[in-house]
């Protein structure tokens, strides 16, 4: 359910029926779980957000970008450095929003595994939901790696089997093909149909993903793929906060730690876990998480 200022909001009628912003709304008003919000403003962000969120993925299950594992990244070296790990360093002088949106340009360029995918299509939905300008202050130093994220995304995974459109979800396959370990699983955008995008598999149902992640299970293998109830979200609220800024605005932030797993289409929780393990052993405490 919605609280406003701490009361119930119900007011599904802002939107047409049936409008992607309908939906979101009507999923998010059912079931036990409170969805709170300081302003209609908070709320009206966060809806833009998952749309552009779904909207991105969408684009990009349309573009030419591949599915590689990290040894055969790629992406266009005029926007990015292509790093022994497979990762993408923002170059010097370049506008954060021109190369991230390069990805959906020039997209025959790139190639990529789908813990990276998701990251990408949370630069770019960020991208469309605040001022350009913002956008590139806040971004400066974009990495693309695995699930690594700039601080000011807020990325963070929670167990809940309530899913919202414009969510991140992760179909665990255990028993996955060692000559495959690409497909020990799939992180996939939640759709307001029902769908899921999913980099390297294409926008299909549940069933047909848990299908094909089936196709690359150890000979013999009786364990199945399977949805696991790890939902991974962008922060909302604080880039809600930051859309308010003002166009000068200049902060200082420390940026996390890159992990260099070399363990392609990981969930999210997993690698939070991996930071947050080394975080403990650097100083006994963690300062992000």
């Amino acid at each position: 359910m919605i609280h406003l200022s701490e009361i119930p909001f119900e007011q599904i009628d802002m939107w047409p029926p049936g409008s992607v912003e309908s939906i979101i709304f009507q999923k998010m008003n059912e079931g036990s779980i409170v969805y709170s919000y300081q302003s209609i403003g908070e709320l009206l962000f966060e809806l833009k957000l998952r749309k552009q969120i779904m909207l991105s993925a969408r684009a990009m299950s349309q573009s030419n970008v591949q599915f590689e594992p990290f040894e055969k990244s790629r992406c266009n070296p005029y926007y990015w450095d292509l790093l022994n790990t497979g990762g993408f360093q923002l170059r010097p002088g370049v506008k954060p929003s021109d190369a991230i949106q390069d990805i959906y340009t020039n997209s025959s360029q790139y190639a990529f595994e789908c813990a990276t995918a998701i990251i990408i299509i949370y630069y770019h939905a960020t991208l469309n939901s605040l001022d350009e300008h913002v956008f590139n202050q806040l971004f400066q130093n974009i990495y693309l790696y695995s699930w690594h994220f700039d601080p000011d995304l807020g990325v963070n995974s929670i167990y809940t089997d309530h899913l919202i459109p414009g969510d991140v979800v992760y179909f665990n396959n255990p028993d996955f093909h060692l000559e495959t370990p690409w497909w020990r699983g799939e992180n996939a955008v939640v759709l307001e149909d029902g769908t899921y995008y999913g980099h390297g598999l294409g926008i299909l149902t549940a069933e047909q993903i848990i299908q094909a992640l089936n196709q690359s299970r150890n000979p013999g293998s009786n364990q199945s793929a399977y949805l696991e109830n790890l939902v991974t979200r962008p922060s909302f609220k604080g880039l809600a906060n930051f859309s308010m800024l003002p166009r000068g605005y200049m902060a200082y932030k420390i940026q996390h730690a890159v992990i260099h797993h070399n363990e392609s289409s990981i969930p999210c929780g997993r690698y939070l876990f991996y930071l947050n393990t080394l975080y403990n052993q650097l100083n006994g405490r963690n300062p992000f998480l």
